[in-house]
């Protein structure tokens, strides 16, 4: 049986997760919500602030392209990999010990990445930033599962998608104030440093906050499976990352072709492992139920779509449009706007909706590009960038339908002894998705931007959009093959 540790007390498993369940609203599991949101905050915010320090960072350290690119794949890379091994690590030592530990580091690397010498020391830092936060994201959806039940778990996992969408959606915007306001002369390193307070306070209310809990039969590590599952999503991330930016050499396509390799010989030792009555990294049985396997499919596509937008949009109003970064990020609230209002009000609508709710957001977001597209190409003759404006709220609004329903929907009904398996694999899906939609959209969006003058910018950005109007839909159609209810909130 296994056992959850209240400060320095331990007891029954069931017997402590019934009584956290009975009292959902109490101060500790309010504060406890906090403390996960607040280190949720943090990962999504440094996957997209670093964009808008860029240019700051190559003057200041006097770095190269392919030192800057791995300022920000390195980052992505690391996170990536790390996220299944630390869902099961999460099982074995306890769900909020190494949430601690990946909290802990993560504060000591912003604090390197702020103070870095050269481009390289940065790049070796964001890459032990982005393993940091791996440890993290897992533990954040399993303490929800487990912690939280009912309209309670709905409200969790509510404000997890609110939380990831800001850190997304303003995290240029707050990049682009941090630099304008220069505190203390740093410039581009308080993107970074603003991490360590926030970090440091947090991590001081973890044992107050969070109470300790690990799989019920503790789960000893993979290791076949750790290196397998590691050196394969390296194998696709990486020439995705790097792929388009170098011309796609044949060392990419090689990548490609290992990694599929790599992931069915990780699927077939799983699955071999898990008929011996060993304890696998990623149990196979996750896959048996349509519920988890369809919305594992529809987590990827959404993500291929989130990434590769706030590229494109990014790159359309900075360099195509002219404004800065800080007039860039400004325009990203209207998505901030739309995405609030749904967001917080989710788990509602999906105790309606089921299923549907997340359709729906789809669908509101492909009628958001619609109206981008459109604006898009008229700019030039009606007026100015707000008429980018509805399209942008639009947009919003049907993210803040998808991101927290989805995720519920995925781990619906996982049990305790897979629920750090399920949140790691949905985790690393994500990250997937995303360094896909990157890679995809960069072909189609560099393609057509050709030597890069401003006036190719709208054809270019249009084309992205109706890439991505394709990956909505698609998103909106797979969705209708989940069980009916399997949305609602409980």
């Amino acid at each position: 049986m296994a056992t959850l540790t209240t400060d320095d007390r331990t007891t029954d498993d069931h017997t402590a997760v019934s009584a956290i369940r009975q009292q959902p609203a109490d101060r500790r599991s309010v504060l406890g919500l906090l403390v996960l949101l607040v280190a949720t905050f943090m990962t999504a915010l440094d996957f997209f602030i670093v964009n808008v320090a860029i240019p700051s960072m190559q003057v200041d350290l006097h770095a190269g392209t392919a030192a800057i690119q791995w300022v920000v794949a390195g980052f992505g890379l690391a996170l990536a990999t790390g996220l299944i091994t630390a869902g099961r690590l999460g099982d074995m030592f306890g769900r909020r010990r190494i949430f601690a530990v990946g909290l802990g580091l993560f504060t000591l690397t912003s604090v390197a990445c702020g103070i870095a010498p050269t481009a390289w020391m940065l790049v070796v830092s964001r890459v032990l930033q982005g393993l940091s936060a791996a440890l993290m994201g897992p533990q954040v959806l399993s303490i929800i599962q487990t912690d939280y039940a009912g309209k309670a778990q709905a409200r969790a996992f509510s404000m997890y998608g609110l939380t990831m969408g800001i850190g997304a959606v303003f995290g240029q915007l707050i990049g682009g104030l941090l630099i304008k306001a220069d505190f203390f002369g740093l410039d581009w390193r308080t993107c970074f440093l603003i991490n360590v307070p926030i970090g440091a306070v947090t991590l001081l209310l973890v044992p107050r906050a969070l109470t300790e809990s690990r799989a019920p039969k503790r789960p000893r590590l993979d290791v076949t499976g750790v290196i397998l599952s590691t050196v394969a999503v390296v194998a696709l991330v990486l020439p995705l990352i790097q792929g388009r930016e170098e011309g796609w050499p044949l060392w990419t396509w090689l990548c490609l072709a290992l990694s599929a390799l790599l992931f069915a010989e990780f699927a077939v030792h799983q699955h071999r492992l898990g008929r011996r009555g060993g304890d696998p990294l990623l149990n196979t049985a996750l896959f048996r139920e349509r519920t988890f396997t369809i919305g594992a499919l529809a987590q990827l596509v959404f993500w291929i779509g989130q990434a590769s937008f706030f590229l494109v949009l990014a790159l359309y109003l900075q360099q195509g449009r002219g404004l800065d970064a800080l007039g860039s990020g400004l325009v990203f609230t209207a998505i901030g706007a739309g995405y609030m209002i749904t967001s917080t009000t989710a788990h509602h609508l999906a105790a309606r909706l089921g299923r549907h709710t997340i359709s729906v957001g789809a669908l509101g977001m492909v009628l958001g590009l619609g109206l981008l597209w459109e604006a898009s190409h008229s700019i030039g003759t009606i007026g100015g960038l707000g008429w980018l404006v509805p399209g942008l709220f639009f947009d919003g609004l049907g993210m803040g339908m998808v991101i927290a329903p989805l995720t519920t929907t995925v781990l619906r009904g996982v049990t305790p002894q897979l629920v750090g398996s399920a949140s790691g694999a949905v985790a690393t899906i994500q990250q997937i998705g995303g360094a896909l939609g990157v890679a995809l959209i960069g072909i189609i969006f560099y393609d057509a931007v050709g030597s890069g003058l401003p006036e190719s910018f709208p054809h270019a950005f249009g084309l992205g959009l109706a890439f991505l109007m394709v990956v909505e839909t698609a998103l909106a159609a797979l969705v209708l093959l989940l069980p009916r209810k399997a949305a609602a909130a409980g």
